[in-house]
């Protein structure tokens, strides 16, 4: 008796496992959400009403839309002026100084043409503004 007992318990050690796990891939590919069938909604989660989330935009994309909704405004010198004033108040946004004044610079481009955009450039950002018109002005 203890010997056939052993060899049930043997036989189910090791086909219990896998006929749970086929049952739990069959059960899950079975389910409405999994993609076959798009009649029936059983999550309301993804229901098109739900309201998402806005995602933060990180500080070096909000300057550099602030800055450039600016400059159609104001003059790039001004401009230039306060991307300085706020690397030099937050210094985290100095490896991204660059890229902004490169941005402002393409954008006084478009604004102001060529040569007049390149009045304005300032030793802000290791001149970053002047390559920036540079490039505009050459894909223009």
């Amino acid at each position: 008796m203890t010997h056939s007992a052993r060899r049930i318990g043997r036989t189910l050690a090791l086909v219990l496992p896998v006929v749970l796990v086929l049952s739990g891939t069959l059960a899950v590919t079975s389910v409405p959400w999994a993609g076959q069938s798009t009649e029936s909604q059983m999550l309301t989660a993804s229901s098109q009403n739900v309201s998402v989330r806005a995602t933060s935009r990180a500080p070096q994309d909000v300057l550099r839309d602030r800055l450039l909704a600016e400059l159609q405004q104001k003059d790039p010198g001004t401009v230039l002026t306060h991307l300085q004033r706020e690397v030099e108040a937050r210094p985290s946004l100095a490896r991204h100084c660059m890229s902004i004044a490169r941005a402002l610079g393409r954008a006084a481009v478009e604004r102001l043409g060529p040569t007049r955009a390149q009045t304005y450039s300032k030793p802000v950002c290791d001149t970053s503004f002047a390559s920036g018109v540079a490039q505009q002005a050459q894909g223009s």
